[in-house]
């Protein structure tokens, strides 16, 4: 994060010192959650609340008001409409920062395996941001959009900053294996089923890719259809991302 990227930041309302932001930067500490926001909206805030919710419990064993959330979101937002937001949980209360918006790119993207899975990867925490970002920059560097991160016997979990998902026969599949479970993934699962998209989890494993029709990623950028692993190609069917356009596109915007 660079003064350029970050427009706002504050700590529990007020605006963040130097000790607070050098805290972010490090990312060894703490839980956050990253959402999307336009025209002072977002999808998936309950999701977003709930998370928040229960990490401050599991990490603190204290509890977090889903409205003192919401209020300092606003607050930092200051009626900026459109923001990428970022909302940290600490000790004792809440960093909010605002950047600029960001949003996936909807081509194809390709993915470098990495035999790498993050500690305690149902929380979205920073913890592991040092291997992680590791891994990640290693895929970067080879010339792949996103790292697949990998268990020591190729069983698929996730992308260094994604979830993945796979489509086989007009189903969505979703690894079976230790991954965080992605506000936006979350989203989509909600929209498949309410459009009768049928889904189900699976191992999966990196030398069984053939096996799928189709693979794609998302976060709270978005989603984008996976036509490479590694050296291998993947299809990108029409009709796995139409089911995921219709979904998404389909998901409310909540206003915070």
């Amino acid at each position: 994060m660079t003064e350029l990227d970050l427009w706002r930041a504050e700590i529990d309302g007020r605006a963040a010192d130097a000790e607070a932001l050098a805290l972010i930067e490090h990312r060894a500490w703490g839980h956050f959650t990253a959402m999307q926001v336009r025209d002072g909206r977002t999808r998936g805030l309950d999701l977003h609340l709930a998370r928040l919710q229960a990490a401050h419990r599991a990490m603190y064993d204290r509890d977090i008001d889903a409205g003192q959330i919401r209020d300092r979101v606003r607050h930092a937002l200051d009626g900026i409409p459109d923001a990428s937001v970022r909302v940290y949980g600490y000790w004792n209360g809440l960093i909010v920062t605002v950047r600029r918006p960001e949003q996936t790119p909807p081509r194809p993207h390709a993915m470098g395996s990495q035999h790498f899975q993050r500690p305690l990867a149902g929380l979205k925490h920073p913890g592991s941001g040092a291997a992680q970002g590791y891994f990640l920059d290693r895929a970067l560097a080879a010339g792949f959009d996103e790292a697949l991160l990998v268990g020591a016997d190729g069983t698929i979990a996730e992308g260094a900053i994604t979830n993945v998902g796979f489509w086989r026969a007009g189903t969505i599949v979703w690894p079976d294996a230790p991954a965080l479970p992605g506000i936006t993934m979350l989203v989509l699962r909600r929209a498949f089923t309410a459009h009768g998209v049928t889904q189900g989890r699976a191992s999966v494993l990196l030398a069984d890719l053939a096996a799928y029709d189709g693979m794609f990623l998302c976060n709270s950028r978005g989603w984008a259809p996976v036509d490479r692993v590694d050296d291998t190609p993947v299809p990108v069917p029409a009709g796995m991302t139409d089911a995921i356009a219709r979904a998404y596109d389909s998901a409310p915007w909540e206003s915070i």
